[in-house]
């Protein structure tokens, strides 16, 4: 009687449960933090609607948090979503990050901490990435078959796990096939941008007038590159291939249409945050977390810019 009673003024009084002070009492805000490098960035804007929608239909809302691929302001926002009690944190870390105290401090408040794309080996988590040395090898592999001898790999900075394997994935592939590895054919962008591909592209063939094909960190870098050739009516890919990396929506519409290395972007978001919301609902129940390396797989994307 004393339940229907309450039940009823409840209706009368128009009562709403407060979730945070039932999600409190159930010990989880039913919140996920997440925090990216950029938002402005396709890849990214991909992956964190591959977050939200898994997200939701586990019953999760997302808190989305950018770096700006700065390490202090990454840890900021490690301590906001730590202070906003999370039940768990995804993060694409910082390009900079030397320093992985912030994110020793999650595990040891026995916060869920999964990293996708960007990640850090030496870390005691749960990460999902590709095999950014084996995408990238098979790329140079290919344009090497194709027959392309002199080829410029533009990649980022040098800090970064994935850009760090990209690059070595690039020059195994060039002594696996018996062409000489020259430091001066690598070139570095900071920003990952159109602007940075034109200009590096621009400095690569008159330092390298002999370049027959340029292997691009991201599919934005590469686009850059084509810009300048075809300003500048060097024929692609008859004179110059160009690889990209990632296989972002607008690769299909330059001119000519890009090849690219391929990588689900969307999978990527979407396999993060399942396996955070297993590792939150394994420690709600007091059952051992199993860490996992999820590789997810990549392949060429062959268009016009490449023989």
């Amino acid at each position: 009687e004393t339940r229907d009673a309450v039940h009823l003024l409840a209706k009368q009084l128009d009562y709403k449960p407060n979730p945070t002070a039932l999600n409190l009492r159930n010990q989880e805000t039913k919140t996920i933090g997440v925090v990216i490098p950029w938002v402005d960035h396709n890849f990214y804007s991909t992956v964190l609607n591959g977050i939200i929608d898994e997200a939701k239909k586990q019953g999760y809302m997302v808190i989305i948090l950018f770096s700006g691929d700065s390490l202090a302001l990454e840890k900021s926002q490690v301590e906001l979503l730590i202070e906003k009690r999370v039940d768990g944190i995804l993060i694409s870390v910082a390009n900079e990050n030397s320093d992985a105290h912030h994110l020793q401090e999650i595990i040891q408040r026995k916060i869920p901490l999964v990293l996708f794309d960007k990640t850090l080996e030496h870390l005691d988590c749960s990460k999902v990435n590709i095999n950014d040395f084996e995408a990238s090898y098979e790329g140079v592999i290919h344009l090497i078959s194709s027959g392309c001898e002199h080829i410029v790999h533009i990649r980022g900075a040098q800090a970064a796990e994935a850009y760090k394997k990209r690059f070595l994935g690039y020059r195994e592939a060039l002594t696996d096939q018996g062409l000489a590895f020259d430091d001066s054919q690598v070139y570095t962008s900071e920003e990952l941008s159109f602007e940075d591909g034109y200009a590096l592209a621009e400095q690569a063939l008159k330092d390298h007038p002999n370049t027959d094909a340029i292997f691009a960190m991201t599919d934005l870098v590469a686009m850059g590159c084509l810009a300048y050739c075809n300003d500048h009516n060097i024929s692609v890919p008859d004179q110059v291939s160009i690889l990209g990396f990632s296989n972002w929506f607008m690769s299909k519409h330059t001119f000519p249409k890009l090849s690219t290395v391929h990588q689900p972007i969307r999978e990527l978001g979407e396999k993060a945050i399942s396996q955070l919301v297993s590792e939150i609902r394994s420690r709600k129940e007091k059952e051992p977390v199993k860490h996992k390396a999820i590789q997810l797989p990549t392949s060429l994307i062959l268009r016009e810019t490449t023989r």
